[in-house]
């Protein structure tokens, strides 16, 4: 039986280098990094609880950032399966390639996702993990992600997404979730991780609707057009 790969001990807390450099794409892109630190361990185990402890998985990341998630999903996977993590940030990128070799570091954006699946020769996903704020799925094309990755994942794949506790009644979030609803048959909320800054808790979505999750309802796009 060939031996597991050595995976570095999960730390409490995050290195100052790679806080440093979260806070610092923080104040280049507010917008796209939506926060000054990194996820802390507890939320990070709630939005990795999905990822199969047997078998091969393919695991796909959105949004990584500093790798809080990647290093959780490495550790768990322990050189099973395949992990694909979706970084648009170049500086992040190159710091999650330098720091998970195992990993497969793609510099794209999510949207870009079908085609970054296709090009390794991945049909389906069984998991995908989202750090992605909120405001990334606003925009003339926001609407379209939510049902790009329910018709990525498998008949039994789960999506993970996390948001702040304190915008989840704001009308964005509100509207996200009509879209995570439309698309997937189950979702369900974790409670609210207050050992996270901001608080913050997990969306898991199940039982993706296919073709009937790609084509948004007129009610949903209505919401996003007004969210945009």
């Amino acid at each position: 039986m060939p031996a597991r790969p050595w995976i570095p001990p999960h730390r409490k807390g995050h290195s100052m280098s790679e806080t440093a450099l979260f806070a610092r794409e923080f104040l280049r892109s507010p917008l796209r990094t939506a926060s000054l630190i990194p996820s802390s361990s507890r939320l990070v185990e709630r939005l990795i609880a999905a990822v199969p402890e047997r078998g091969e998985p393919v695991v796909v990341e959105l949004g990584p950032g500093t790798g809080p998630a990647t290093e959780a999903i490495q550790r768990k996977l322990a050189g099973r399966g395949r992990h694909i993590a979706v970084e648009l940030n170049e500086r992040l990128a190159t710091h999650l390639v330098r720091r998970f070799p195992r990993a497969e570091i793609v510099t794209a954006s999510a949207w870009d996702l079908p085609s970054v699946l296709a090009d390794r020769g991945v049909r389906t996903a069984d998991v995908v993990v989202s750090s992605l704020p909120w405001s990334a799925f606003t925009g003339p094309h926001g609407g379209t992600l939510v049902p790009k990755i329910a018709s990525l994942l498998s008949e039994s794949g789960v999506y993970t997404q996390f948001t702040y506790t304190f915008a989840r009644w704001a009308p964005p979030s509100r509207h996200r979730l009509a879209q995570l609803r439309q698309a997937f048959e189950e979702v369900v909320a974790s409670r609210t991780v207050y050992r996270n800054l901001p608080p913050a808790l997990v969306y898991s979505a199940r039982r993706p609707r296919g073709p009937v999750g790609q084509s948004l309802s007129p009610a949903v796009r209505a919401a996003n057009r007004i969210a945009s």
